[in-house]
């Protein structure tokens, strides 16, 4: 049996994994946190690693914080990067599989097409450059790594932007929304499968993927799907990002192209609006 190990497991992604988990009897899992396998101290993440020797390793652990990472930029690195350095490592030196979490902020958000995985990154923000030297640690030390870039990540674990647009649409009459950043949802539970169903097939192709639902929305756009789907009645207003300054700079496009994940795995990406009909239903809405 193959002992699976999984980081940031009380996140979205690591949520929706135990979820799934069940499902999988022939694999052991080691569900692991920020408590019990801190990424941010490399002696820790060495000794938890060979304590634990697992066969696959999946790093859902990230620091997330888009625009605190501004002015934390060692901890993101910390995490978003060096931990993964070492992770990579260990990974490589034991035989062990490794696959990765990424995202699409390592793009500058140029691009009249969506992104496919061999086009040149070029982050914008500190979070963006965190992740992508995560990515390129990840396989210059562990060449047979898989890296799954997403976007957009909501479940009904945590926070995300999904909860947040329900309550305000509970609490205020109006609501602006920004409708000049592109892009397309990922359901963290659709995700977790497809990273399972990676792991469960016969076929490890090591490399960068892209994956998240299929569509191509603005915020506002998704912020109106999920007033229709819950039947609210909140106003919102379309605005630019120009008059919703953050203090990270966000991809003004960051579609992602999934035809390798399709062609080399037989992923078919779900539509959206089918997941997050899912996601609502679970929260009951």
């Amino acid at each position: 049996m193959k002992k699976i190990l999984v980081t940031g497991a009380n996140g979205q992604l690591g949520s929706e994994i135990k979820v799934l988990a069940p499902h999988y009897l022939n694999f052991d899992f080691i569900f692991t946190d920020i408590d019990d396998f801190p990424l941010d101290q490399t002696q820790e993440i060495i000794a938890n690693f060979n304590r634990l020797q697992p066969d696959i390793v999946i790093n859902c652990a990230a620091y997330t914080a888009v625009d605190k990472a501004e002015q934390d930029q060692v901890v993101a690195d910390a995490i978003n990067h060096l931990a993964i350095a070492t992770l990579a490592s260990l990974c490589a030196d034991s035989g062990a599989k490794l696959v990765h979490i990424s995202t699409d902020y390592v793009f500058d958000g140029s691009s009249p097409v969506a992104y496919k995985e061999e086009d040149q990154p070029n982050p914008k923000s500190v979070y963006g450059v965190t992740k992508l030297a995560g990515e390129r640690a990840c396989l210059k030390n562990c060449p047979e790594s898989i890296i799954i870039r997403t976007a957009w990540v909501y479940s009904e674990f945590g926070n995300n932007f999904v909860k947040t647009m329900l309550r305000l649409m509970t609490e205020r009459e109006t609501l602006n929304v920004v409708n000049d950043q592109i892009g397309s949802p990922t359901y963290a539970a659709d995700l977790a499968q497809v990273i399972l169903t990676i792991l469960d097939s016969t076929k490890w192709e090591a490399g960068i993927y892209h994956y998240s639902n299929a569509g191509e929305i603005s915020w506002f756009e998704f912020a109106q799907d999920i007033k229709e789907i819950a039947h609210k009645t909140c106003e919102i207003n379309g605005i630019p990002a120009s008059n919703y300054p953050t203090p990270a700079e966000r991809p003004a496009y960051s579609l992602l192209d999934k035809t390798k994940i399709k062609t080399v795995y037989g992923i078919e990406p779900i539509a959206y609006k089918v997941s997050l009909r899912v996601m609502m239903k679970k929260l009951k809405i």
